[in-house]
C-alpha cells in the first residue's frame, strides 16, 4: 500500500482536490474556472503578438534616413554621422508638399529587337 501512495502522489492528490472543490464550490465553479485557464491560455500568445508588434512600431518611427547619404540613425542626435548633416531639417520637410512630378521617375519605353 505504500508503494501505491509514493507511486501515485500526483494522482491521489489531485483526486482530494477535486472532491473537496466540487462539493464546496459546485460543478458550475470548476467548470468556469477550466475554462477561465483555457482563455488565459490562448489569449496570453494573442496579447504578446500586440505588445511585439507596439514596441516594433515605436522602434521603426524613431529610424531616420539622412536624405544627403542614405545613412541610417536611430534619431539620437541631430546631425548625421556619416557625413554631418542636419537630419532635424531634412526630416521635418513634409513629402506631400512636393509635386507628383518631383517624386516620381519618368521612364521612356523603348522597343527591344
Amino acid at each position: 500500500m505504500n508503494y501505491f501512495l509514493k507511486a501515485n502522489k500526483n494522482i491521489l492528490v489531485y483526486s482530494l482536490i477535486i472532491l473537496i472543490v466540487i462539493p464546496i464550490f459546485g460543478i458550475n465553479f470548476f467548470i468556469s474556472f477550466l475554462g477561465n485557464i483555457l482563455l488565459l491560455l490562448f489569449l496570453i500568445p494573442l496579447l504578446l503578438i500586440i505588445l511585439v508588434s507596439i514596441g516594433f512600431n515605436s522602434y521603426k518611427s524613431k529610424i531616420k534616413t539622412c536624405n544627403s547619404c542614405g545613412a541610417i540613425s536611430l534619431g539620437l542626435s541631430e546631425n548625421c554621422m556619416n557625413c554631418g548633416a542636419n537630419i532635424e531639417n531634412i526630416n521635418n520637410n513634409n513629402q506631400f508638399d512636393k509635386m507628383p512630378s518631383e517624386s516620381t521617375i519618368e521612364v521612356k519605353a523603348e522597343e527591344v529587337k
